[in-house]
């Protein structure tokens, strides 16, 4: 089965009082839809920071949560001098400590994370694929370096749509953007 690849920068999500803190009154605009039913890109930016480095212009994804995440790359680790752990989104269990600054104040919390690959997927779609609940799944990227990735966590959620979620490092280094398309292979 064909599924679209969806490449995933880095970027914030935000609880509430968090939104509150960062951003004030400022109103949150939707920039675009994202593939994932009621997921957006916002108009609104922070910058990402830790003692060692500070990264700007990292986007809020709305709506809001009811938890903060940071989702970045390794190489993005490595900038900032911080060992987040793989995780999938939502379990901030050891997430490294990072600080977010936006244009009203400034949170500092535990919270950055390495966004684990995984294939979105809603019930109809993974039963008809005949796939566990909790399964992870081997993914064949057929580009130029074609590869197999092993350990893709299956996130099913009600309105999912089937996508399979990599992060900018792994993407670049299969050479594969947005839109690509790789198959199941268990």
């Amino acid at each position: 089965m064909d599924i679209k690849i969806g490449v995933s920068n880095r970027h914030v999500h935000l609880s509430s009082d968090d939104y509150l803190t960062l951003f004030g009154d400022i109103k949150m605009e939707k920039l675009k839809d994202l593939v994932q039913v009621g997921e957006f890109a916002t108009n609104l930016v922070v910058e990402i920071a830790t003692e060692k480095a500070k990264i700007g212009k990292v986007r809020f994804l709305g709506p809001c949560r009811s938890y903060t995440q940071v989702e970045i790359s390794k190489t993005d680790c490595y900038t900032l001098g911080i060992d987040a752990p793989v995780r999938a989104s939502g379990d901030l269990e050891n997430a490294s400590e990072i600080t977010i600054i936006g244009p009203c104040g400034r949170v500092t919390k535990r919270c950055a994370i390495i966004a684990n690959r995984h294939l979105h997927i809603n019930h109809i779609d993974r039963e008809r694929l005949g796939l566990l609940t909790k399964e992870k799944v081997s993914i064949e990227l057929g580009t130029v370096k074609s590869a197999v990735l092993n350990d893709v966590y299956i996130k099913e959620t009600l309105n999912g749509v089937l996508e399979l979620h990599l992060d900018t490092d792994d993407a670049n280094s299969n050479l594969v953007k947005t839109g690509d398309i790789a198959r199941i292979i268990r």
